[in-house]
């Protein structure tokens, strides 16, 4: 199988181990996502990528219902492209707010982005709990503006950054989103 990354010649497509392994060693080595393309050497592909339901971890839904059970103010906000909040929202996500970066204009890690969060949330920065995936540019901004912090280990950011010494930094550390889930429920208790 292989990803057609241009339609100049045969020699612009990458097959999936290559186009993970390079967006792995970027990762790794701190460089932006958005260089792959570079580093392969063809055309970014041509076809838009649009979040869908499918890319929704199974247990995002229930780790949202259990922090809504636990009276908790619920907020989804991230790089993403506007159509994100309406996929949500077909998916069954029952949240207080739904925002994406493209929507505000600012994206992770602007300390903009997690003041604009502040400001949805209606709540002090002390009060939240921030999860994400990346050190960079969730749970280290997140953390320097005032928020607690949840990293979870998922993903390829989350796989790699989780062998960095500044994961400790996070007040929770998980492997899913159930995880987190329980402890919502278990404060419930």
């Amino acid at each position: 199988m292989r990803l057609e990354c241009g339609a100049n010649s045969p020699n612009d497509s990458v097959t999936p181990l290559t186009l993970s392994s390079v967006l792995g060693a970027l990762i790794a080595t701190g460089r932006h996502h958005h260089d792959l393309w570079e580093v392969l050497g063809v055309d970014r592909p041509t076809v838009g990528v649009d979040p869908g339901f499918g890319d929704l971890y199974p247990d995002a839904l229930e780790c949202v219902a259990a922090a809504r059970r636990a009276g908790l103010i619920v907020g989804v906000a991230g790089n993403q492209p506007e159509t994100v909040e309406q996929m949500l929202a077909t998916a069954g996500l029952e949240a207080d707010f739904v925002a994406s970066s493209a929507a505000w204009g600012v994206a992770k890690p602007d300390p903009a982005f997690f003041d604009r969060l502040i400001a949805e949330a209606q709540a002090p920065a002390e009060s939240i709990l921030y999860v994400g995936d990346r050190l960079d540019n969730d749970i280290l901004p997140a953390r320097a503006i005032g928020m607690h912090t949840a990293f979870i280990r998922r993903g390829p950011w989350g796989h790699i950054h989780a062998l960095k010494e500044e994961a400790v930094l996070a007040d929770l550390r998980v492997n899913s989103l159930h995880e987190l889930a329980t402890l919502f429920a278990s404060d419930c208790s």
